[in-house]
């Protein structure tokens, strides 16, 4: 067993035998649940993305490393109960994968991304029937966990397959324009709070589609402008402590000037202050 890959996964499955050990474990790591460790591989997942959107890759090896961990968790506590173990995991998805890539694996031939990606849905349709679950709906599949965003480009697209899309980019942009507007109306009107976030959650389902039909990313564009906000809020707190002041007993119009001058920083590079 000379792999060096192979080797350090033994050792990886062995610590997590050791943390889990009934009787020389860790206390923490023993009480654990599937549903307790969830709320950390979401977290992990995200820190993954984000050092991805920063682009530190000695932080990213981390951070899939500590992804990995949430993995051999989960299946470690699967072998306890006799359910599976991380070879089964393994095993799993390298079958999974070889049969949704028949044109890698097999002799089958696409014309391009597209056709390849509904062929995908389709051996996807023919794995869950030959589960024997029922024929899926055509949003069926879409995890309700998933990020708001995500969730609703993923939902767009299930409907686009089967012909529910514009195909051009004015009709999406005017479907905005017309939700902005009803929005504007119920906050005119004095709607109540769930008028208000229904509207406005027609709003953000319509930008999320404008990003799809883009081919963008929202919840990566606006990971982009929340970090982008930070960067000019940090200066405009720079400068105002270079002067004895904060944010705090600044004025709006103050905060606003010093916000400009961060967007032309930015734009034309730092200066030595």
């Amino acid at each position: 067993m000379s792999d060096p890959t192979v080797i350090e996964l033994a050792r990886l499955l062995e610590l997590m035998a050791r943390l889990r050990d009934p009787e020389s474990g860790c206390p923490w790591d023993r009480e654990q649940t599937y549903a307790t460790i969830v709320p950390h591989t979401i977290e992990e997942a995200y820190e993954v993305a984000d050092a991805i959107a920063r682009e530190d890759w000695p932080e990213l090896q981390s951070e899939l490393g500590d992804l990995l961990f949430q993995v051999v968790f989960y299946a470690r506590m699967a072998h306890e109960e006799g359910r599976f173990d991380f070879a089964d995991v393994v095993s799993g998805i390298v079958e999974k994968m070889t049969r949704r890539h028949p044109h890698v694996f097999g002799n089958e031939n696409y014309a391009d991304a597209a056709a390849q990606t509904a062929a995908w849905e389709r051996i996807k349709a023919a794995e869950k029937t030959g589960k024997g679950k029922s024929p899926a709906g055509v949003l069926d599949g879409v995890p309700l966990a998933l990020p708001a965003l995500t969730r609703a480009v993923k939902l767009q697209n299930k409907a686009a397959r089967v012909g529910f899309d514009w195909g051009a980019i004015e009709p999406v942009l005017a479907k905005i324009a017309e939700e902005i507007a009803e929005i504007r109306h119920e906050i005119a009107t004095r709607a109540p709070p769930e008028r208000l976030a229904d509207e406005l959650g027609d709003v953000l389902f319509a930008c999320a589609n404008l990003a799809r039909h883009l081919k963008l990313d929202p919840e990566a564009a606006l990971r982009g402008t929340n970090a982008k906000f930070e960067r000019r809020f940090q200066r405009i707190e720079h400068w105002l402590a270079e002067c004895g002041g904060s944010p705090a007993q600044a004025t709006l119009a103050e905060m606003d000037a010093l916000w400009e001058r961060a967007k032309i920083e930015e734009r034309s590079g730092p200066k030595d202050d």
